[in-house]
C-alpha cells in the first residue's frame, strides 16, 4: 500500500489542529490552513516544491492577516471587557453621591462601593457599570 503525498499533509494539518486545541494558540489554526492548502495542491497533482510553496503562502498569509487584524483591534483590559466580566453593562440605582465622587450601591444582594467614571458630573438615578476595579464599581451613564 502506498500513501499519497496528500495524506502526509492532512496528517500534519490534523496534528496542528490538535496542538491548537491543547494550547489555545489561534495562530496554529492559520498554519493548519496552510497545511491543508499543501494537501489540496497534492490532490491536484502539483510537484512537491509547489505544494510547499502553496502551504507557505496560504499559512504565512493567514498568520500575517490575523496578526494585522489583532493589532488593529486592541482588546479592552479585563476590568472593562464585557466578555471577561459579566457585570459590565449592568444597571444599578444610585441614591446619593458623596463629595469625593463615591457612592454605596446595592448590587447582587450586597452593598458595593462605586466611583463615578463618566464624563459629566455624577448624577443620582440609574447608572451603568463601566468597569470593575477590585471591589469598586466604576459607573457612568
Amino acid at each position: 500500500m502506498t500513501l499519497d503525498a496528500s495524506v502526509g499533509w492532512w496528517v500534519a494539518a490534523g496534528v496542528t489542529v490538535a496542538a491548537e486545541l491543547a494550547t489555545g494558540t489561534f495562530y496554529l489554526l492559520m498554519c493548519a490552513l496552510g497545511l491543508a492548502a499543501g494537501a489540496l495542491a497534492a490532490h491536484v497533482g502539483l510537484p512537491t516544491s509547489l505544494q510547499f510553496v502553496s502551504a507557505a503562502l496560504v499559512g504565512g498569509g493567514a498568520v500575517a492577516l490575523w496578526h494585522v487584524r489583532r493589532r488593529s483591534h486592541p482588546r479592552a483590559p479585563a476590568s472593562a471587557n464585557p466578555d471577561v466580566n459579566l457585570d459590565i453593562g449592568e444597571r444599578v440605582h444610585v441614591t446619593h453621591w458623596d463629595a469625593d465622587g463615591c457612592a454605596r450601591v446595592h448590587y447582587r444582594g450586597a452593598q458595593w462601593s462605586a466611583r463615578w467614571a463618566g464624563d459629566a458630573p455624577p448624577q443620582t438615578g440609574v447608572c451603568v457599570i463601566r468597569a470593575v476595579e477590585g471591589n469598586h464599581l466604576l459607573l457612568g451613564r
